[in-house]
C-alpha cells in the first residue's frame, strides 16, 4: 500500500471529528452545538470531501462561514492543571519537552529524502510527488508517541490539548486553507490579468528594476488584503512575474517564486487579515492592544520587504 496525500487529509479529518464530537459534549461550553458543528462539518470535508459534489462542499463551507460569522465558535474556559502541577511537570521534564517538536523536522527529512528508496515488490511506500507532505504527517504521529513516553501521558490528554488549542484559535485555524483557495479562485476569475492590466497601464514597467518593485510590492499588498501569501501568489505570479519578470526579463522561476513568497509575508507581518498569525496571540496573551503584534512586527516586514526587492533584482536575472 502506498502512503497518499489522502491518507494525510483522513488523519487530520479524525483529528477534527475528535475535537467537535468533545466540544459537542460539553456541557460547559457557551456554544458547544455551533462550535461542534463547525468543526465536524470541517472534518467532513477533509474525510469524504473527495466524494462530495463540488457544490455540496461549498455548501458545507458557506455554513462554517455562517456560525463563525453569527459568533458559534467560541471557545470554552480551558481545564488547565493548576501552576503549581504545571511547574513541578516543567521541571521535570525540563529540556526533554523540546524532543517531541524538533522530531517532526528531523522525521520529515528523512521521510523526504528515502522516499525514492522505500519501495517494496516495485510498489513505493509513500507518494514521490507528496513525500514532503506525507513525511511531516508521519513525523506528528512519531512526535506524538515520542510526546506520550517523554510525558508518560496518553493520547487521550494529547487529544484534550488539541482540542483546548483549537479552541483557543477559534475559526483562525482555517483561514491558512481558506485564503489559499480564495487565491485559486481569484487566479480563475482572471483577477492576476486586471492586475497586469492596471500595472501596465499606470506604472511604466519596461525598465527592470520597477517590475521587480512592482511584484514583490504586490506580493505584500495583496497578502495583507487577503490574509495569506498562498492566495496572493497566483495573482502576482500570474499578473506580473511570469508574463514580464519572466518572459519579458527572461529572469530564473524559482528564484522569482521563492523571494515573491518571502515578500508575501513581509504583508502577513502587517496585516490584521492573518488573524491566526497576528490577532490570536494577542487574545491568548491578553495584550491591551490586540493591534500589539503587528506593530511590533511591521518595521521588519518593511525593511525586509526593501531588502528583497533588492535581493530580486541582483539574483534572478544572473
Amino acid at each position: 500500500m502506498t502512503l497518499k496525500l489522502v491518507h494525510l487529509f483522513w488523519l487530520v479529518g479524525v483529528v477534527l471529528l475528535v475535537v467537535g464530537g468533545m466540544i459537542l459534549t460539553d456541557k460547559t461550553h457557551p456554544r458547544r452545538f455551533a462550535a461542534g458543528s463547525f468543526w465536524i462539518i470541517y472534518a467532513a470535508i477533509f474525510l469524504v470531501g473527495d466524494l462530495l459534489p463540488a457544490e455540496l462542499v461549498g455548501v458545507l463551507v458557506i455554513a462554517m462561514a455562517l456560525i463563525a460569522g453569527f459568533g458559534g465558535v467560541l471557545g470554552a474556559k480551558p481545564k488547565m492543571p493548576n501552576d503549581e502541577t504545571r511547574r513541578a511537570s516543567a521541571k521535570r521534564l525540563g529540556n526533554l519537552l523540546f524532543v517531541p517538536a524538533l522530531t517532526i523536522p528531523v522525521v520529515t527529512v528523512v521521510v523526504t529524502l528515502l522516499a525514492g528508496r522505500l519501495v517494496v515488490g516495485g510498489t513505493p511506500l509513500i507518494e514521490a510527488k507528496n513525500a514532503t507532505l506525507i513525511g511531516f504527517g508521519i513525523g506528528c504521529v512519531v512526535a506524538l508517541a515520542v510526546a506520550c513516553f517523554v510525558t508518560r501521558d496518553s493520547v487521550g490528554q494529547s487529544a484534550r490539548e488539541a482540542r483546548r488549542l483549537i479552541d483557543a484559535l477559534s475559526w483562525a485555524a482555517v483561514l491558512p486553507q481558506m485564503l489559499g483557495m480564495l487565491g485559486l479562485v481569484f487566479a480563475d476569475a482572471g483577477v492576476g490579468k486586471a492586475v497586469a492590466h492596471v500595472a501596465t497601464a499606470y506604472v511604466n514597467l519596461d525598465y527592470r528594476f520597477v517590475a521587480v518593485a512592482v511584484y514583490c510590492i504586490g506580493m505584500a499588498l495583496f497578502t495583507m488584503v487577503m490574509g495569506n501569501g498562498f492566495a496572493a501568489f497566483p495573482v502576482m505570479t500570474g499578473g506580473i512575474g511570469v508574463p514580464i519578470l519572466v518572459n519579458v526579463f527572461h529572469g530564473n522561476p524559482a528564484v522569482m517564486v521563492a523571494i515573491g513568497m518571502f515578500s508575501g509575508y513581509c504583508g502577513t507581518l502587517m496585516t490584521p487579515m492573518a488573524a491566526n498569525f497576528n490577532m490570536v496571540p494577542a487574545a491568548l496573551l491578553e495584550l491591551p492592544d490586540k493591534n500589539a503584534v503587528i506593530k511590533a512586527q511591521a518595521p521588519t516586514g518593511a525593511m525586509l520587504l526593501v531588502v528583497n526587492i533588492l535581493l530580486l533584482n541582483a539574483l534572478m536575472f544572473r
